[in-house]
């Protein structure tokens, strides 16, 4: 194992099914605990979370709902057929999603700018042009809009779905229990091993909560060379006045901030300035966090275990030397532990 960037992970250590699947409570999957000042690595189990946390400690969530994003369609009369797996809602009201013929070349089945893609009960997609930023992804638009299309994405879509999963779950394993906001392509999976009970006991213990959005694009653009580049994609966020008043009054009385997932911490640190106050508001970040990145907002990461190669990699490093990480992904690996949005759990605190 050379490196945190190029591990070598066994088959078995991939999370197929739900732990409900698997005749485990959501909160009951593992935790790797690595302690920034001590690198002290320790494991137990996820509802014992709160032995790692103190009275004032803030949990910052992201509330972001996972969206059934996959939808099939053909172009009428007797066009090509194809998966649309949607990314990333931009602020015109168009779509970017990854565009996958169901024959032959998944990307090779006359995709063009005007091109009209028929859905079932009345819903059509109308290609507008390629990304300029990832050209796999197209730009789309469709003949619904707002609440409306959102009801029928819930009603036609189905849950994206990797090659590692063993069957096509429900959308309700792809949520967290607090989701709320309708957006994301893929589950912000590191806040999904939390259940109600786990999150009163915090609550009773001190430990405050706040709400951010973010809303997630796609892991894979289904392409080996691209996805082996990380681009950054652009992906919307919103930090409420609240949020904001909450993480900043964090800071003042000396608790620590504690980021529920990667895309917590691209959302504050994308908006914190240099004092690590954050600010309310209403974007889109492409940020891109590596070693070289001092973090301002964010003092602590729960996360999901990270695959060879992943971005995500990358983040830790902000938290982490690159060593540190090799040396617990290593011991994690030995130990059992499962990877992926249904596997177990990181907190680097």
């Amino acid at each position: 194992m050379s490196s945190p960037f190029s591990f070598t992970l066994p088959a078995e250590l991939v999370a197929k099914e739900p732990p409900e699947r698997r005749g485990l409570a959501r909160d009951k999957v593992r935790l790797m605990v690595i302690d920034r000042t001590t690198f002290h690595v320790e494991h137990t189990q996820f509802n014992h979370l709160g032995q790692f946390l103190r009275s004032g400690d803030l949990l910052v969530f992201n509330s972001s709902r996972t969206l059934p994003a996959v939808l099939n369609g053909c172009e009428s009369p007797k066009g090509p057929c194809v998966e649309i797996r949607l990314a990333h809602h931009l602020p015109d009201g168009s779509w970017l999603a990854l565009l996958l013929c169901q024959e032959g070349n998944p990307f090779a089945c006359g995709l063009r700018q005007g091109m009209q893609i028929n859905f079932a009960q009345g819903l059509v997609g109308t290609i507008i042009a390629q990304d300029e930023h990832i050209p796999r992804l197209w730009k789309i638009r469709f003949s619904k809009s707002g609440a409306e299309l959102i009801d029928l994405l819930y009603r036609l879509g189905r849950p994206i779905r990797y090659e590692y999963v063993s069957a096509p779950w429900e959308l309700d394993y792809y949520q967290t229990v607090y989701a709320r906001e309708p957006g994301s392509a893929e589950m912000p999976s590191a806040g999904r091993a939390f259940s109600w009970q786990l999150l009163f006991t915090l609550k009773r213990q001190g430990v405050e909560t706040a709400h951010i959005v973010l809303h997630t694009g796609l892991s894979s653009y289904m392409d080996d060379e691209l996805d082996a580049q990380h681009p950054a994609s652009e992906e919307e966020y919103l930090i409420s006045e609240a949020a904001a008043q909450k993480i900043n009054q964090t800071h003042q009385r000396g608790g620590r901030v504690i980021a529920v997932g990667t895309t917590v911490v691209r959302a504050l640190e994308s908006i914190a300035d240099q004092a690590g106050d954050v600010q309310p508001g209403h974007g889109y970040t492409r940020l891109h966090i590596t070693t070289s990145h001092r973090l301002k907002a964010v003092d602590g990461l729960l996360t999901g275990l990270h695959e060879p190669e992943a971005s995500h990699l990358d983040l830790l490093t902000a938290f982490l030397s690159a060593h540190q990480i090799e040396e617990a992904y290593t011991e994690a690996i030995q130990r059992g532990y499962l990877w992926h949005e249904f596997g177990d759990l990181n907190l680097i605190i």
